[in-house]
């Protein structure tokens, strides 16, 4: 049985220092890559999730929101001030920029030749790739990106809303790092 102290939520200060042990634990640099998801709360969560898992940087591609959207902080709550991102550009010249930073770029999508994402290529420094809400990674995203992966799903629902499959595969990358 646990007692009810150890049971109880954590203070500000003692997330602080159990964060502060997951990070000297943490090696690989890990990226963003969002192209096209329009809707500000995705943006917005997608954001806040970035900057629990520590992402590096977050490049925007295609005609995604932009972190200035007065509606992204109401998801994202300030957190778009803990991450580096740079305003959208097409994809290709976003893909450049993540390879000339020393990024191998994931993509996150339902394909053929698809990894499942537990088994998929994360280790070192990794730019997960995610599409818009309606078609997902482009074709030029796809073509370009070193490797793509699924969540496998057993459900009845063919896929997840982007910014939740957006913090699987963040957790799935640090976990994997931190496993090893």
């Amino acid at each position: 049985m646990v007692t009810t102290d150890a049971r109880r939520q954590l203070r500000p200060t003692d997330v602080k220092r159990l964060n502060r042990t997951w990070r000297r634990r943490t090696e690989d640099r890990l990226a963003l890559l969002v192209e096209s998801v329009t809707q500000p709360f995705n943006i917005g969560s997608i954001t806040r999730s970035a900057a629990a898992f520590g992402v590096d940087h977050v490049w925007l591609a295609g005609n995604a929101t932009p972190l200035t959207h007065p509606n992204v902080n109401k998801t994202a709550l300030g957190t778009e001030r803990l991450i580096t991102w740079e305003p959208p550009v097409p994809v290709a010249d976003a893909v450049r920029a993540a390879r000339e930073d020393g990024f191998r770029i994931v993509a996150i999508e339902l394909t053929g030749d698809a990894t499942p994402l537990h088994e998929a290529p994360l280790d070192g420094d990794v730019c997960l790739a995610v599409g818009g809400e309606d078609h997902g990674c482009s074709p030029a995203l796809l073509a370009a990106a070193d490797a793509v992966a699924y969540i496998p799903q057993i459900g009845r629902v063919g896929s997840l809303n982007v910014a939740v499959a957006t913090a699987i595969a963040l957790a799935e990358a640090r976990r994997r790092e931190w496993a090893r």
